[in-house]
């Protein structure tokens, strides 16, 4: 739970300071990527990717309006931390598990 509370921690850091200081972090990440996803949904793919946290219908059409590209920059941006990096091939695994399920709610609650 520490492990997960920190994860969440640096994620909210990184967006702070992005919002203070764009120049921090790479450009395309952010402007790409973070503003097109609200903070509440990414907390939750994040607490599901790197914990055992379960992201919402809503929210999982919010990642797949962001995009595949976006999740997997993201995903992998926090997961290279080095902390993280000894389990960086189960994050990276359970990132694309999160979104394969959220494509497949997404269809299935899209109207046709």
């Amino acid at each position: 739970m520490a492990k997960l509370n920190f994860i969440m921690l640096s994620f909210v850091v990184l967006v702070v300071a992005n919002t203070c200081v764009p120049s921090l972090a790479p450009k395309k990440l952010w402007d790409q990527c973070v503003v097109k996803i609200s903070p509440n949904c990414a907390l939750k793919i994040i607490s599901q990717v790197f914990g055992d946290g379960v992201v919402s219908i809503s929210c999982c059409k919010e990642l797949v309006q962001e995009g595949k590209e976006c999740h997997d920059t993201l995903v992998k941006y926090i997961a290279d931390r080095p902390s993280l990096i000894g389990n960086e091939s189960k994050y990276l695994q359970k990132r694309d598990e999160v979104w394969a399920y959220c494509v497949s709610v997404s269809k299935a609650v899209s109207p046709a």
